[in-house]
């Protein structure tokens, strides 16, 4: 499969065997992180942290987020398509070809402009 696969809630992974099962996994997984964050949003208080407590709470929610992103991090690159060999070597191949191709290009051109400069700079020097 090649491209983005979209996570709509209409989509049954039952029939897939255990990419299904891995993909209602990971489904689930983010449910339960988006249902985390809306949890603790709601709370309400009516006293307001002074800069220390926020400060103090700033700190404790760092290793959360930090890991809640590694989370997502892992995830999204799961959902990676990643190239065979053949194509990594085909595509290198042809990067290789026309970073040469251009270099004795521009060399050419820059020879040429250089002679062309030194004549004009011969010719009004006289």
């Amino acid at each position: 499969m090649w491209g983005f696969e979209s996570l709509l809630p209409c989509q049954i992974w039952r029939g897939l065997g255990e990419r299904g099962k891995e993909r209602e996994r990971e489904l689930a997984e983010a449910l339960k992180l988006k249902n985390e964050g809306q949890a603790g949003s709601s709370g309400m208080s009516i006293t307001v942290p002074g800069p220390v407590q926020r400060a103090w709470q700033a700190a404790l929610e760092y290793p959360r987020r930090a890991q809640r992103f590694l989370h997502e991090v892992r995830i999204e690159t799961r959902k990676v398509t990643w190239p065979s060999f053949d194509d990594v070597r085909s595509t290198t191949g042809v990067v290789i070809a026309t970073v040469f191709f251009f270099g004795v290009f521009l060399f050419l051109v820059d020879l040429g402009v250089s002679s062309v400069v030194q004549q004009v700079l011969k010719f009004f020097k006289q």
